[in-house]
């Protein structure tokens, strides 16, 4: 977006106010699939995402990570947003903590349903120090915390480029035994 762009877009959305009480996030499966729901507070389990110093990214370094394991090929897909979403959190604009909060509780409600593929929204900042950069770094060290995350990776432009993240998350316990039993109908 150049400066006369985004002078114009300013002008369009000068008198619009934003919505109250809007949650941050937006679960993209239909409630008859049983979407988690957003959380307040985590009373199972202590937020383990750590605080305090933190090593900024450079914006012209892309995020992307891979637990040992996981073949460049899943990546690549994951990459090129060929994997369906299950469901979308938005940390535009919110203080860290909340975004440590929200991503905390957004990632547990996530595994309880067996969820497989989540877009996270952090936003785009001017340069290094800019709030939405630094939501992003620190992404990228409380996304490496979690266990059941295998890989992620900076989005398609039409989910947000990057100022946002694909996360493909491990399957469960349960999925892994549903997927055998399908396979060993078919082999019958």
């Amino acid at each position: 977006m150049n400066l006369d762009d985004e002078d114009l877009f300013r002008d369009a959305m000068g008198d619009v106010t934003p919505l109250k009480d809007c949650a941050n996030t937006q679960w993209l499966r239909s409630p008859s699939t049983k979407a988690p729901r957003p959380t307040q507070a985590n009373d199972e389990q202590e937020n383990f995402l750590t605080r305090g110093f933190l090593d900024i990214i450079p914006l012209t370094t892309p995020l992307e990570y891979k637990t040992e394991g996981i073949q460049q090929g899943v990546l690549d897909k994951l990459r090129l947003g060929k994997y369906s979403l299950d469901a979308s959190l938005n940390l535009l604009r919110q203080p860290i903590e909340t975004c440590r909060k929200s991503l905390f509780s957004f990632m547990l409600q996530a595994r309880k349903q067996g969820l497989r593929n989540l877009l996270i929204i952090h936003g785009k900042g001017r340069d290094d120090e800019a709030h939405a950069n630094i939501v992003r770094s620190y992404l990228a060290r409380w996304l490496t915390q979690f266990d059941e995350v295998q890989s992620f990776c900076v989005a398609q432009p039409q989910h947000g480029g990057a100022g946002a993240l694909y996360v493909s998350l491990r399957k469960t316990d349960q999925a892994r035994l549903d997927n055998r039993e399908r396979h060993a109908k078919r082999s019958r």
